[in-house]
């Protein structure tokens, strides 16, 4: 049977089931159910550096509760629990994404992800095991063959489920996924999928229903504060007025199909200067797969997609997200 857990869940509930039997720890998602988890992409490098820092978590977590946000959504294991410590003290709990092939730290080829898994499965801060990230866009990292990919998903899918029945166990696909995805990814709890339509991404919905009535989540949306190119409405250039216009228009289409999903990640929390070019510097460029669904010039420009920028400053964007993120709170 399909294990669905609760999106719904408090950590509360989460910590009281590890006490209940394997069999009773199963929670379904109630079909009429109004709530969702409100997530952010968080991967936090300073300006003029290239690795990931926890110097600011304190005040990180802080803005990310005044903006409603409950979950944090990182694309590499937090390995130290002092910061799991404090994620879970701010009420806040953590998509854990496992990747590919990260020098055997943690990851999925050389099978360690799950000792990661083993050692933090109890842990108060964990939400959602995530595997992989938008990988079907990569065949050229799979010996141009994502059925590799899908075996080694579906193995792992396998190998959480055997240690861990809490949990629930997710991949994160860029758009539909075609039939082959679909099959090797049967077994997983949910799906989270990087939606990128320019600013109207509630067309995803149907072509959701038409594919699997499997529940997901939308583990990136989003776009960033700079125009390539000047449109009619906005200016060629830094512009924080339309990114908020264009995620503002996003959270409202997806919010008017509540209730048919599970949470919301926004892609990001803070620029990243790290991305594109020298990290002393806010370049612009970068690319990505896929982008030319990023409102409103096509363009992912990468270092410039948080809500704050690389000083903690509210971009005109967090006033949008606080609004619909905390509108029901």
């Amino acid at each position: 049977m399909k294990r669905i857990f609760s999106m719904l869940l408090g950590l509360a509930v989460l910590t009281a089931c590890t006490t209940m039997p394997v069999e009773e720890a199963v929670v379904t998602v109630p079909d009429n159910s109004s709530n969702y988890f409100k997530a952010i992409c968080y991967h936090p490098v300073p300006a003029g550096d290239t690795l990931r820092s926890w110097e600011t978590l304190d005040q990180d977590l802080a803005l990310m509760k005044e903006a409603g946000i409950t979950t944090i959504r990182v694309y590499v294991p937090i390995t130290e629990e002092a910061v799991l410590d404090k994620i879970a003290a701010a009420d806040m709990r953590v998509i854990t994404s496992f990747g590919y092939n990260q020098d055997s730290i943690y990851d999925i080829l050389s099978g360690s992800f799950i000792d990661y898994v083993d050692q933090f499965k109890a842990h108060p801060a964990i939400f959602l095991w995530e595997l992989g990230n938008e990988y079907n866009y990569h065949p050229e990292w799979f010996g141009d063959d994502l059925n590799n990919w899908y075996n080694a998903l579906e193995q792992a899918v396998d190998a959480i489920h055997a240690i861990d029945t809490l949990h629930p166990v997710t991949t994160a696909h860029g758009e539909i996924p075609d039939s082959l995805a679909l099959y090797k990814g049967r077994n997983l709890d949910m799906w989270g999928f990087n939606v990128y339509r320019w600013d109207v991404p509630g067309s995803f919905f149907a072509d959701w229903a038409k594919t699997s009535d499997q529940p997901f989540y939308f583990s990136e949306v989003g776009t960033d504060s700079y125009m390539t190119v000047a449109t009619d409405s906005f200016a060629q250039g830094e512009n924080q007025n339309a990114q908020a216009a264009a995620v503002a228009h996003i959270l409202d289409e997806i919010l008017a199909h509540e209730g048919q999903f599970q949470g919301i990640t926004l892609f990001s929390f803070t620029d990243g200067w790290w991305k594109a070019g020298n990290p002393d510097t806010q370049d612009i460029g970068g690319w990505a797969p896929h982008s030319s669904g990023v409102p409103y010039d096509g363009s992912p420009n990468e270092e410039y997609w948080g809500i704050v920028d690389i000083n903690r400053a509210k971009k005109q964007v967090f006033e949008v997200v606080k609004e619909r993120f905390t509108k029901a709170q």
